[in-house]
This record gives structure tokens, C-alpha cells and sequence, in this order.
């Protein structure tokens, strides 16, 4: 069965058709609009129409995005995109003739590794986005971990531990959320542009300090290393409340060459004495992990394997 995924962030809608063993045959993206509902749900239904045109016929078709959808109420909740309050299954319904699948970004990202990906066999899954923010999904036995709520694991936006800012002399930096002090603030990449204006190095922004690391410049490695050191705490906070076997690392941040080494190092120091330390990996399909964790959801929710979300 080939089916089709639209992965929704806020500058652009990427539609990507996925054959029987989910290859990529083709894709396309548009703008997002920023404007009104009216246009963004506009837009949906032209990629839907193209992912159609391209299949030939309809086809299951899956959303990762953003935020969630509230599970009792249907109503989508968002920062990034102009639809927060809108209920997604109706205006979905009236713009492509029938509900979609709905998924939040990192949930499809852990969704996809735990499915021929990365995190492939593992008992508990977690996809953790390191990129302009920092965020989590959660799989158990290869399917999606029911939750409460509808949202993922929100982990960028528990606060950073007291002990890990007293240890590289840190003070409370203002997040995106309105609050201050989230994981978020520290680990993102603009997160590391911060640490490196605490560093002395000025305001350098990720790809700088990177591109300064791969040249072996030594205040890059400091940055690299405070950064390591707060992105372990990071992930204790997921191993002593979620514990899972496999972190399956995902965007920008995580393409930083070293990245997950420099993590594997970092982490035992952090952890509890006897809790295992889980393995981490680069997710396997790359920045298009999410879009086919959608296109995935849809294909098994057409088939039963999934019940409907």
C-alpha cells in the first residue's frame, strides 16, 4: 500500500508519497501560511490533491506537526501555526473530504525509528529533536505510547535542574514558552549561541560554532562541552521517568559532528548509580523521519494494525 505524509512546520508544508516499502518516490513543498486558517487549511488540501495526482488514486495520508491535537476535544493547540482552537478533524474533513491522522513531530520521529529506523526492535523508544527547540516522542513496542493529554514528551519544557546551572555558573535564561529556565533555553541551538555568550566567545550562532569545532578551535570545545554536560542532565530526566533502551537523536543540533559520542560520554556521570544507560543514535531517515512516521501512521490505521487517532 503506498501512502503519503505532510510533515507541517512553520515556514513549510512538505508533501512526500512513500511506496509499498516505504521508499520515497516524490515530494513537495510549499509555504506555510501564516495568515489565517482559512489558508493554511487551503493549503493542505492542495498538497493532499497533489500526493493524489502523484498516487493516482487516494491514498492513506498522515500529518506530523507541531503541538498536539487535544484527544477529548479534537481541538488542535499550537504556537508555530494559525490554527490553535480549531477543530482539526472537521476543518480537515471540509478541506481534503475526510479526517487525517494527526501527529506530533517528535512522536512521528520516534514513530519511524521504531519502525525500520534507528530504534528499530527496541521496548521503549524515544525521539528527541535537538534543533531551534528541543522536544520528544515516546513508542513502546513500536507503536505510540497513549497519553493523557495529547502531548509529547514535553521534555524541553521541564525546567533545567538548579544543580546543573550552579555547576557552569549559569543563571535562568528566558525561553520562547514565556517562563524561564527550560531545558529548552540550553540545549537548542540557539541555546548554544547563549553558552558561548556565557563562554566569553560572543553570540556565535550553532552553524559558527561547529564549523569552529571541526577546526579544532578550543573555545568551541568548551562550548561543546558545557553543552554536553547540560544535554545529559537532559536525558537523565527522560531515563528516570520514562526509562527507555534506545534515544534516537533528530535534528540540527544532532548533525553536529561528535554529537552522540560526546552524549554517551557525558551521561554516566549524571546518572544515578544503576540505572542503565540507554544507547544513543542519529535517527536513520534524517530530517525526513517525521513525515514518514505520518505517512507510516496512516498506512497501519488503514489497515487495522493502528486504531484511528
Amino acid at each position: 500500500m503506498i501512502s503519503g505524509g505532510l510533515d507541517i512546520g512553520g515556514t513549510k508544508i512538505e508533501a512526500r508519497l512513500f511506496d509499498e516499502g516505504m521508499g520515497l518516490r516524490d515530494s513537495r513543498r510549499v509555504p506555510t501560511p501564516r495568515d489565517s486558517a482559512d489558508s493554511f487549511f487551503a493549503a493542505l488540501a492542495g498538497q493532499v490533491a497533489w500526493l493524489r495526482a502523484q498516487a493516482g488514486a487516494d491514498l492513506p495520508v498522515g500529518i506530523a506537526m507541531t503541538g498536539m491535537v487535544e484527544p477529548e476535544t479534537g481541538l488542535a493547540q499550537t504556537a508555530n501555526l494559525p490554527i490553535s482552537g480549531q477543530p482539526m478533524a472537521a476543518r480537515l474533513t471540509e478541506a481534503v473530504g475526510r479526517p487525517l491522522p494527526v501527529m506530533n513531530d517528535s512522536m512521528a520521529l520516534a514513530f519511524s525509528e521504531a519502525n525500520g529506523g534507528a530504534a528499530e526492535g527496541a521496548a521503549a523508544a524515544v525521539g528527541l529533536i535537538l534543533g531551534t527547540g528541543v522536544a520528544a516522542g515516546y513508542c513502546v513496542d513500536g507503536a505510540p505510547a497513549p497519553r493523557f493529554g495529547g502531548i509529547a514528551v514535553e521534555l524541553g519544557h521541564s525546567g533545567m535542574p538548579g544543580r546543573a546551572l550552579a555547576r557552569h555558573g549559569l543563571g535562568l535564561f528566558d525561553c520562547g514558552c514565556g517562563r524561564v529556565g527550560c531545558i529548552e533555553s540550553y540545549v537548542a541551538g540557539p541555546g548554544l549561541t547563549r553558552l558561548a555568550a556565557h563562554l566569553g566567545l560572543g553570540a556565535l550562532p550553532a552553524p559558527e560554532i561547529a564549523a569552529r569545532l571541526a577546526a579544532g578551535d578550543a573555545g568551541a570545545e568548551r562550548v561543546m562541552a558545557v553543552w554536553a554536560d547540560l544535554a545529559a542532565e537532559a536525558l537523565e530526566v527522560l531515563q528516570m521517568t520514562i526509562d527507555p533502551d534506545v534515544v534516537v537523536l533528530g535534528g540540527g543540533v544532532s548533525q553536529i559532528p561528535g554529537v552522540v559520542a560526546r552524549l554517551t560520554a557525558a551521561l554516566p556521570a549524571r546518572l544515578m548509580p544503576g540505572v542503565p544507560q540507554p544507547q544513543l543514535r542519529l535517527a536513520r531517515f534524517g530530517d525526513a523521519s517525521g513525515v514518514r512516521g505520518a505517512a507510516l501512521l496512516a498506512r497501519r490505521i488503514a489497515e487495522g494494525t493502528l486504531p484511528p487517532v
